[in-house]
């Protein structure tokens, strides 16, 4: 069973729906990635279906190899708003959703992530979150430098964490009293120093800002190779994952939580959340169609290309569209995901046209499909039976695949008793039921 009596469910928010020809539905506007209006809309959906937070995916760079394509009408989806600046809007448009954000422990330092994750979460009386991840796309490198390799990213990512903790406990709580009478700002005794020196990180500190409202906003973490599961383990609170199978999903459930014990971490303290890529419709047809409608949008020179990010930026071009995934080499990219992939077409016997298809859309998450009971039959499944603590919601289309998910299925799930009617707190961490992190306690 998992952890809380409820199961936690969350939005993750690419510009225009996750399915890679979204962006081409008569109904989806092309511009969204820099139409803060519209984020704002598909944030109060989810806000308005008590979802507990908001995920802002986000590159510091074009994805795979659209460079290839950008003479093409069917090019990739490439454009969207630095999702910091984004939190801002959705700060001060939205009430109690929780707002998360991808940060790059690869191309940023600890100290810039440290103050702007604090800044939103005073902005918004606790609601922040980031996403640590570690740069998988190579199109990323070409704007700084050579890309880490994959043990080299992580071991950074794992450090990059540990500074930013310390950060957020640079004072204690209520050190900065403001006695306006006393002329006094803050309590010289409540500043815990850092002083952190490393080969990677040299960071004094502290933070030129109070201790935050959640005292450290929630991490995120998202890997899934044996790296990646390390770094959840240690440093994830909520841990996202790409899982297509009951099977698959339990495993990974399992494995991850069998780690916690060696970093000191109680079972409470982590929510492992697996992406879900629903169709959803009034009856099972209206589903089908939904999703057939956007099949017949993919460009097929698109489609591959994803394929060939989600694989490692291998080059697929050359080989039969209708033969079978060719060896590959190992990639330096994410690993947990080529894995998932590789495996996915070695079970199932797919061609590389129809591994093609089946990323295109889901990009091999679970793709659950039919009426809101069908659906819901199948979350509960999952939530009942160690997969899965909640759910990532990934809409293919939006806005009106959140609004099919919040105004469909969440009210079958409350019917059911397995999610709130309400928010029952402030917070992300009430959202979600995580503790509080207690400060360090100055020397």
């Amino acid at each position: 069973m998992a952890v809380d009596e409820q199961m936690a469910i969350s939005a993750f928010l690419y510009p225009t729906g996750y399915h890679v020809a979204a962006w081409r539905h008569p109904d989806v506007p092309a511009d969204a990635g820099i139409d803060a209006r519209h984020y704002i809309e598909i944030t109060r959906i989810a806000e308005r279906g008590k979802f507990d937070f908001i995920f802002l995916p986000d590159s510091a760079g074009i994805r795979g190899r659209d460079m290839e394509a950008l003479s093409r009408t069917a090019v990739r989806y490439v454009a969207q708003l630095e999702p910091f600046t984004l939190m801002g809007a959705l700060a001060v448009s939205t009430s109690r959703i929780g707002l998360t954000a991808t940060v790059s422990s690869s191309y940023n330092e600890p100290y810039h992530v440290a103050r702007k994750i604090a800044s939103v979460d005073h902005m918004t009386g606790g609601r922040a979150g980031w996403n640590l991840v570690t740069s998988q796309n190579p199109e990323e490198a070409f704007n700084f430098d050579a890309q880490p390799d994959h043990d080299t990213r992580y071991a950074r990512a794992a450090e990059f964490a540990e500074v930013v903790r310390g950060l957020w406990d640079s004072w204690e709580d209520g050190a900065f009293v403001r006695d306006k009478e006393a002329g006094l700002f803050f309590r010289p005794e409540g500043v815990v120093p850092l002083d952190y020196r490393s080969e990677r990180f040299k960071v004094r500190g502290p933070l030129n800002m109070p201790r935050s409202p959640q005292g450290h906003p929630v991490t995120l973490q998202a890997g899934s190779s044996e790296a990646g599961k390390e770094l959840g383990a240690s440093s994830g609170e909520v841990i996202f994952t790409a899982q297509p199978t009951l099977q698959e999903a339990q495993a990974f459930y399992k494995d991850l939580r069998s780690r916690l014990a060696r970093y000191g971490r109680a079972q409470d303290e982590v929510r492992v959340l697996p992406g879900v890529f629903p169709f959803v419709g009034r009856t099972r047809q209206e589903a089908r169609d939904k999703f057939e409608q956007l099949q017949e949008l993919i460009d097929p020179v698109v489609g591959l290309g994803l394929l060939s990010s989600e694989l490692g930026h291998v080059d697929l071009s050359g080989f039969p569209l209708d033969g079978p995934l060719p060896p590959l080499p190992p990639s330096n990219a994410g690993q947990g995901r080529h894995k998932l992939l590789v495996d996915l077409a070695a079970r199932e016997q797919l061609t590389l046209r129809q591994l093609s298809q089946l990323v295109d859309g889901s990009r091999g998450h679970w793709q659950p499909m039919g009426s809101a009971s069908d659906v819901a039959d199948e979350l509960q499944e999952w939530y009942e039976n160690d997969a899965a603590d909640g759910f990532m919601i990934m809409a293919p289309a939006l806005p009106a695949g959140l609004s099919d998910f919040v105004d469909l299925v969440v009210p079958e799930l409350q019917r059911r008793g397995l999610f709130r009617t309400d928010y029952r707190g402030r917070t992300l961490r009430d959202h979600l039921g995580l503790a509080r992190p207690a400060g360090r306690v100055p020397q």
